[in-house]
């Protein structure tokens, strides 16, 4: 009885992989890359910018769980443009450490295997944004937080932040991964990051034909 269900899976996937086999290895990748290129592009451009994170609520930074306590008796009291500056301080971090994943990006591109190509291009909608995050999210973790640690320097709101909340992880009420502000920005900046390159991935995926590349519509087209 279990060969029943894999049979069934075999026979709906046949047509797909049938028209993949038409399509040479080096035109798998080369779509893929442009695609995945495109798609990353894309990301750095529209985050990298003024306002990238701070503009887009799907990404916008909000202040780490223990300061929006605070920030609600800030606004209580008629203290809402200093809760503003701490929250224009987290965006605009994000916004200047974006621009370091481009290279990175394309360094990744460039070691792409054919297996991981195919894998990729039958792999789910967001297959191509997994790969990027395995390969670079280290990397771009150790470029973005000095960045990050500059922008809130500037303010003096690390320091601070993080000596309160050794003390909130020490009794409970604060989570380990909320316990250093400069790691928390970088967290959700590559968050974010990732969460718009998947979202340029999905819409080429979805409609190869709206792409420029004659060759991304003939493979994106086969998996249709």
């Amino acid at each position: 009885m279990r060969i029943v269900p894999l049979i069934v899976g075999l026979v709906i996937a046949a047509p797909a992989w049938a028209q993949l086999e038409s399509i040479t290895n080096r035109e798998a990748i080369n779509a893929l890359k442009g695609a995945l290129d495109r798609g990353a592009r894309a990301a750095v451009a529209q985050l990298g910018r003024e306002d990238g994170f701070l503009g887009d609520a799907r990404v916008r930074i909000a202040l780490p769980e223990p300061l929006r306590r605070a920030e609600k008796n800030m606004r209580r009291f008629g203290m809402s443009r200093y809760a503003d500056e701490l929250i224009l301080t987290l965006n605009r971090a994000a916004e200047a450490a974006v621009p370091e994943a481009k290279q990175l990006f394309v360094d990744a591109l460039r070691q792409m295997s054919v297996q991981d190509a195919k894998g990729i291009l039958t792999g789910g909608d967001t297959a191509g944004t997994a790969y990027f995050r395995r390969t670079t999210e280290g990397e771009l973790g150790r470029r973005f937080l000095p960045i990050v640690q500059r922008a809130t320097a500037r303010v003096g709101l690390a320091q601070k932040y993080n000596q309160y909340a050794a003390h909130g992880v020490r009794v409970g009420l604060v989570g380990a991964e909320d316990a250093n502000l400069d790691d928390y920005v970088t967290r959700k900046a590559l968050d974010g990051l990732f969460f718009m390159v998947a979202e340029e991935e999905k819409k080429i995926r979805k409609d190869p034909v709206g792409t420029a590349s004659s060759l991304l519509r003939k493979v994106f087209g086969a998996l249709k």
